[in-house]
């Protein structure tokens, strides 16, 4: 499977000076929602992740997103494996779940993003679902921004990756684009001004 490919054809490999969640710029951005925003896609992918996940023989009893980016891919990589789907979201700036959903202790959590970059907003959902009593036993992501180490990749897991060694991470493909410091962004000297992903019609 060519993700790239899909990528680009869905228009959602955008090229220009963007302001990335991290603080850090970017000249590329990958813009998932463009990708899954055709069901036929979003099944497609979700079930070559699923493929990857049962091979390694991982037991998961669910799938949880974080709030927005993970939503669709959660969803439809949980429908893929045949297991229960729960999210969790912000609620003033604080990762929770909540809308009655429940974790049991024990129970064998997946957290799925659309893309992960280093983690951090994985490891804030994973946070929740351990103190409500669940295990976490995987990640998983369409897309790899590089930074950590998926299966099956050469890719080296660079220090700023937030999760953490102990668990699988599934991907579909990396994608290794350079990253700058606000303050040594070479876009920025140029004279450009970074644009936040979802605004300005991105």
């Amino acid at each position: 499977m060519d993700v790239k490919k899909i990528y680009m054809d869905a228009e959602a490999l955008l090229e220009g000076h963007f302001k990335l969640s991290s603080g850090n710029h970017s000249q590329y951005y990958l813009q998932s929602a463009k990708v899954l925003e055709n069901p036929k896609t979003a099944k497609l992918l979700a079930e070559a992740l699923a493929v990857q996940i049962k091979k390694s023989g991982l037991e998961i009893d669910t799938v949880c997103a974080p709030a927005l980016g993970g939503l669709i891919a959660g969803f439809a990589l949980a429908q893929a494996l045949d297991v229960r789907f729960i999210f969790a979201e912000r609620v003033d700036g604080i990762m929770n779940i909540r809308r009655g959903f429940e974790v049991k202790k024990d129970e064998k959590v997946l957290i799925c993003e659309d893309i992960i970059t280093t983690g951090g907003s994985c490891m804030e959902a994973a946070a929740v679902v351990k103190n409500f009593g669940g295990k976490i036993v995987g990640a998983a992501a369409l897309a790899n921004r590089g930074f950590c180490k998926r299966e099956n990749s050469d890719i080296t897991t660079k220090d700023n990756c937030k999760l953490p060694k102990n668990i699988p991470f599934f991907a579909l493909a990396d994608f290794t684009f350079e990253m700058y410091a606000a303050e040594t962004c070479p876009l920025c000297k140029n004279g450009s001004q970074a644009i936040k992903p979802g605004s300005r019609g991105n």
